[in-house]
């Protein structure tokens, strides 16, 4: 263990352990990449863990992960936060009231905890228990339209952390429609334009992948938990 602490020595001050598909992984390009943070991405095999990544990531096993200085932080939302921190001379992502952080942060923790196991529930799921993750998936993202309202961005006038933390899912939006045979702009319309206005920004653009090859990688992952 040692002898590889010190190697980290060696490495770039700052690497990204992540798979291209993850929402969440895509979540702490973003930020880095606003922020003109330059660092060195490794695309993990998730079937073959690398032993950085176990050494990393010991508890959970998961990305992302991002080594910094040869410190790892985990967890999406944590290193989104850490990054925002760290590198607060640029593009601020957290609002500096109290009030405002702590609303950023419920709303965040709010996609993490719905979306993603509605999303789940539509890529593994057939019949009754489709249409019933569907049903909760526009639900869920009606909410959120009604928190964004009328505002461009959900912290206001700029681009922010639930923002952030919610955008990367609208590329998987495309592989939820055909797999579920609905259409999340007649339900949710302004839904729709808030995610194509932050399609807008570079830092967003340039990370979010082509949505029909997350369709294609959501079709082989459904493979595995469905007998069509």
């Amino acid at each position: 263990m040692a002898e590889e602490v010190i190697l980290l020595d060696f490495w770039p001050s700052v690497i990204l352990l992540d798979f291209w598909p993850s929402l969440f992984g895509m979540r702490v390009r973003i930020a880095l990449t606003g922020k003109g943070v330059s660092y060195e991405y490794r695309d993990e095999n998730l079937q073959h863990k690398s032993p950085l990544l176990l050494q990393m990531n010991p508890v959970h096993k998961k990305i992302p992960v991002l080594v910094h200085n040869g410190k790892p932080i985990c967890e999406s939302l944590n290193i989104v936060q850490y990054v925002d921190e760290f590198w607060k001379d640029k593009s601020p992502l957290l609002p500096s009231d109290p009030y405002q952080r702590a609303q950023a942060r419920f709303w965040a923790d709010y996609t993490d905890k719905m979306i993603y196991n509605c999303i789940r529930g539509i890529y593994t799921g057939k019949g009754e228990e489709q249409e019933k993750a569907k049903k909760e998936f526009i639900e869920v993202l009606k909410v959120l339209e009604g928190e964004l309202g009328e505002k461009p961005y959900f912290g206001g006038e700029s681009f922010g952390f639930v923002d952030l933390s919610f955008v990367p899912f609208y590329s998987w939006f495309y592989a939820m429609e055909e797999l579920g045979k609905f259409s999340i702009e007649e339900g949710c319309p302004k839904l729709v334009a808030w995610a194509q206005r932050c399609m807008e920004k570079d830092s967003v653009a340039k990370i979010l992948p082509d949505q029909h090859k997350v369709f294609d990688f959501v079709l082989q992952l459904r493979k595995d938990f469905v007998k069509e």
